[in-house]
């Protein structure tokens, strides 16, 4: 299907047409929006949950939204950067498609979800229930443009995906040993966003762009926690790392698989480890000059995730320049270091996001 429809004026002219006027208007592919904290709008304001997996009070926010909307950073993040540069206006958080148009997309992410339904299980919105509530959206798409128009916007659709970090958080933190060796786990996460995917691409998906994992042992909760274990030197937790690695390898070989199952299915892969290693190494490239503590928390590298004083710790301290920073709260990025993952994302080469950047991805004929 053309992405470009063109205006053209013809003058008949000695019985030639001719064209003298010409404007090419380009299709605004719909974007949706699937995940957990790295892309949640605030979806997590509208259910039954506590302060812990919620942004909506400051300072989150405060660098653009006023009041905060359950953002969790200071800003912007990634889908909507995504959406200015794709000409699309802000993607709604599911539960607001009520009282907002969502043909342009709709964002389903809720903060501190994974791929596992056992992940936080009662606090967030899992990512099979976040398929539920795409499918929903289809047949409301359906009830509102029609069944052709609804299969073009779903088809010429982009579906973005930042899920299990949290995830790979659970076998970190449980109190008991770990009942899955590392293998039967990846397996089980695996299973779950494959389901899920073909659950997309049977509603009429085609284009997926995925972000792979941030090196989850450099945050500064992980190098907090580090510190408490009796590691002194402030590096970065290593097992926590090796998890994100090994989803990371299995990422594009799943890819792959489904790109041979099912006709027409496409997908990119950002590599948010290697951009976020390397603002960690070299804060300066992105604009940025401290990149282990977070702007706003406490304790050892503001590690301690108590930025807005509503969770369990209510002391925090806030710097003076969050422009100074590759880190907002303590395991979140700032709306800078957003912006400049959107630009890598959105026009970057291969060794970043491949085999497709962004915006030729949205171009892309399905």
């Amino acid at each position: 299907m053309a992405l470009i429809s063109s205006l053209c004026i013809f003058v008949l002219v000695a019985h030639f047409a001719t064209p003298i006027v010409c404007h090419e208007k380009p299709y605004q592919a719909a974007l949706f929006v699937f995940g957990d904290s790295v892309f949640d709008p605030g979806n997590n304001n509208y259910i039954n949950t506590t302060a812990h997996f919620q942004a909506n009070y400051l300072p989150y926010g405060e660098s653009f939204f006023k009041p905060p909307t359950g953002r969790f950073s200071n800003g912007r993040l990634i889908p909507d950067f995504i959406a200015e540069y794709a000409n699309l206006p802000l993607i709604p958080p599911y539960f607001e498609i009520g009282k907002k148009p969502f043909v342009h997309g709709v964002n389903f992410a809720s903060g501190g979800s994974g791929c596992l339904a056992e992940t936080a299980r009662g606090f967030v919105i899992d990512l099979q229930t976040q398929l539920k509530y795409f499918q929903n959206v289809a047949q409301l798409m359906k009830k509102k443009v029609g069944e052709t128009e609804s299969k073009q916007i779903l088809s010429n659709a982009v579906y973005i995906f930042s899920t299990a970090d949290n995830d790979m958080f659970a076998p970190l933190f449980a109190n008991s040993s770990f009942p899955y060796s590392d293998r039967e786990y990846l397996q089980m996460i695996m299973g779950n966003l494959t389901s899920v995917l073909k659950g997309i691409y049977k509603e009429g998906g085609r284009k997926f762009v995925m972000l792979n994992l941030g090196p989850l042992g450099c945050l500064p909760l992980m190098r907090a926690l580090n510190l408490q274990i009796g590691v002194t030197n402030g590096s970065c937790m290593e097992k926590a790392t090796n998890l994100a690695k090994m989803f990371n390898l299995a990422l594009p070989e799943m890819l792959k698989q489904l790109e041979k199952q099912l006709p027409g299915f496409k997908y990119t892969i950002f590599n948010f480890f290697k951009v976020l290693v390397d603002s960690i190494d070299n804060p300066t490239k992105y604009g940025l000059k401290i990149s282990e503590s977070a702007c706003c928390g406490t304790g050892p590298f503001r590690g301690i995730h108590s930025c807005g004083g509503k969770r369990e710790v209510e002391e925090y301290k806030l710097c003076k320049n969050v422009k100074d920073y590759l880190f907002f709260d303590s395991a979140h990025p700032s709306e800078l270091a957003y912006k400049k993952y959107t630009e890598l994302l959105w026009n970057g080469t291969p060794d970043v996001v491949a085999p497709h950047n962004l915006k030729s991805f949205f171009k892309l004929s399905t």
